[in-house]
């Protein structure tokens, strides 16, 4: 599905996601829906329904569970909780610079450790807007996310295995975004911009302003650390020890 998504700012954003886990829940990127205000998701044959909340989610790992306002009977994507082989083909779909449902296909280059997590290098082309939407393998299993892509360099991206995703809670109550607002939007540690869902904005970060980074950065003397800004369409990833 395509995520229409509006900031707590008011700015609108395009994503991506899948329905897995039940008739009424999608994946998606955490980067993706951190700071909205409302989601919509798109489907393919037209309709359009509300996204009430987030079930669950992880900043750290850039994961979330999304609580759909009705269920969605025979649209369930298959899970494939089994880590693939390096080239292995992989199959991408989301919306690349707001360009619904396309596909893209490539090969699982590798897999790599990304801040002590195990990430799909993938070669399939991913632009903005595909962030959070399926990787499947060659029988249209879903085996991870799209999440961030390399900047300077030719269809290198990465994805969030799907197990992951199903170490979530998707018992829980939903909260809505005017709750997640409430509690105050998640340090930039959690939820910096990686593939960002605008088609036409600069990459920030979705926790908000300089002052929250300059506090996290200050929390974070010592650690090696990875920041990905896009700007003008570019990707930049920067990877530094805090000190």
């Amino acid at each position: 599905m395509t995520l229409e998504v509006e900031s707590q700012r008011g700015e609108r954003f395009v994503g991506s996601a899948v329905l897995a886990l039940a008739d009424d829940v999608a994946l998606t990127a955490w980067h993706v829906v951190a700071d909205a205000r409302s989601v919509w998701a798109l489907f393919a044959d037209g309709q359009r329904v509300e996204v009430t909340g987030c079930i669950d989610h992880d900043g750290v790992r850039d994961l979330a569970l999304l609580k759909l306002a009705k269920r969605m009977p025979h649209r369930q994507a298959a899970l494939c909780r089994e880590l693939q082989s390096v080239a292995a083909r992989a199959y991408v779909i989301g919306a690349p610079r707001g360009y619904d449902f396309s596909i893209s296909d490539g090969l699982i280059s590798q897999i790599r450790s990304v801040n002590g997590s195990l990430q799909y290098q993938v070669s399939c082309p991913i632009s903005t807007g595909n962030s959070g939407g399926p990787i499947l393998n060659q029988h249209g299993e879903v085996i991870g996310i799209a999440a961030w892509t390399k900047a300077d360099a030719q269809n290198v991206s990465f994805g969030i295995p799907i197990e992951d995703f199903v170490r979530l809670d998707v018992s829980q109550r939903p909260t809505t975004w005017e709750q997640l607002a409430a509690t105050g939007l998640p340090a930039p540690t959690k939820s910096l911009t990686r593939l960002h869902p605008s088609t036409d904005k600069a990459c920030e970060a979705a926790a908000g302003d300089f002052a929250a980074l300059q506090q996290w950065l200050k929390d974070s003397v010592g650690k090696s650390v990875t920041v990905v800004v896009q700007e003008a369409g570019r990707t930049n990833v920067f990877t530094f020890t805090v000190e």
